[in-house]
């Protein structure tokens, strides 16, 4: 399949949800942050109830040096967090249970330095965003899809210096 190709993709109900463009792994930039560097992977949660598309985004990640696990829904994802503190936290808005906002709210609650980023690709999420506002609560909203290069682009925006840090050995 080209590049400039679309696919399309199923969604838990059957039924095609987005097209969107396919970009090949190859052309995902790195960061040049690796696993034998000993630079520190900053620590990125994706969350998303679409398993594809939690995947498919964490490898992106990985590819580029981030150390991504993944979670398919909030209470999971709150687990994990647990376990494993972020840096940042990457969510979809509307998952089943908790939305990604009440997720992202309760993660910054436990872990007041994680970052955090949203994505979505339906119109109902402004409605979610603008309560959120409204509480006090400011978070950047990516639309879905994105292409990979953006993401990386927000990811490391989001986590600034942080993310080039060096592992300090110790003596």
């Amino acid at each position: 399949m080209r590049k400039d190709q679309t696919q399309s993709v199923p969604s838990t109900d059957g039924h095609l949800k987005t097209n969107f463009p396919i970009v090949p792994v190859s052309e995902v930039p790195s960061n040049g942050l690796s696993k034998g560097t000993g630079a520190i992977r900053p620590v990125v949660l994706v969350v998303d109830d679409e398993s594809v598309i939690a995947e498919t985004i964490a490898e992106i990640l990985k590819r580029s040096g981030y150390a991504a696990i993944t979670a398919y829904d909030g209470e999971e994802a709150l687990e994990s967090a647990l376990l494993m503190p972020p840096e940042l936290l990457l969510t979809d808005v509307m998952l089943p249970g908790m939305n990604g906002i009440e997720l992202a709210v309760k993660v910054r609650r436990i872990f007041p330095e994680c970052k955090i980023l949203l994505f979505s690709g339906q119109a109902a999420t402004t409605d979610l965003l603008a309560s959120a506002s409204r509480g006090g609560h400011r978070f950047d909203l990516l639309t879905k899809p994105i292409h990979p290069n953006d993401l990386l682009r927000h990811v490391s925006s989001s986590l600034g210096a942080r993310r080039t840090q060096s592992a300090v050995t110790p003596a």
